[in-house]
């Protein structure tokens, strides 16, 4: 099928409709200064985000990308508890959609297309976000981190979104800024949209070969247009 043809769009949510970092860095350094913890600058931060609350809050507790092996579980997890209560509170003081993402994503129901949320962010924070943005009621299905025992870049949730929609995977399109996004589509055997401008941990999100890529909201409103 040809992109103009699929009609069934699975969107990640952070770095791919929402610039959600600067909040997350918020949340992250609140909880490290609870913890008496160096905090850290936002642009480090957002190098962090991607794989869900837990791995970020194990990255800040690290300082690093790479989580630390000897980091104490039970801290960590504690660590978590106190994040997710931070990040509660401050889930849209900063965070903006995209350019073209509000307008867009209206444009594409409209049109007929089905809408879909896929994310590594815990489950309780998507719908609240989607209202503080105004983009609710416009998704048929929203799947966090925490939907499921796996998420991406297992494709546990894609195959979940497969069922509960009632598609075929050749329907649909995966869209996301991050190689979790890509590969979770290739192993579900679903077409993929790379979008450049999110939080991929610096890497080009080209090499991880998705069937398009664009480096705006716009190009892929452009190619999807009907």
């Amino acid at each position: 099928m040809t992109l103009q043809e699929k009609n069934v769009l699975l969107f990640d949510l952070d770095g791919t409709l929402v610039d959600s970092a600067p909040d997350l860095a918020l949340a992250v350094n609140r909880t490290l200064l609870d913890l008496g913890k160096t905090e850290f600058d936002q642009d480090i931060i957002h190098h962090w985000v991607g794989n869900g609350a837990k791995v970020l809050i194990e990255r800040a507790l690290s300082g690093s990308a790479n989580i630390n092996e000897q980091l104490d579980a039970a801290y960590a997890q504690d660590a978590l508890a106190i994040f997710l209560s931070h990040y509660q509170q401050c889930l849209c003081i900063e965070s903006t959609l995209y350019d073209d993402v509000k307008e867009g994503l209206f444009t594409l129901k409209a049109a007929g297309f089905r809408l879909a949320i896929i994310t590594n962010k815990p489950a309780e924070f998507i719908q609240p976000i989607l209202t503080g943005l105004g983009i609710d009621n416009i998704f048929e299905l929203l799947i966090g981190g925490n939907t499921l025992a796996e998420r991406k870049p297992h494709p546990a949730p894609l195959y979940y979104a497969l069922e509960q929609l009632q598609v075929s995977a050749e329907q649909c399109l995966m869209i996301g800024d991050s190689k979790n996004d890509i590969l979770a589509a290739k192993a579900a055997n679903i077409d993929s949209v790379g979008l450049t401008y999110g939080y991929n941990y610096g890497e080009d999100i080209n090499q991880y070969q998705p069937q398009w890529c664009f480096d705006t909201f716009k190009e892929l409103l452009t190619l999807l247009k009907r």
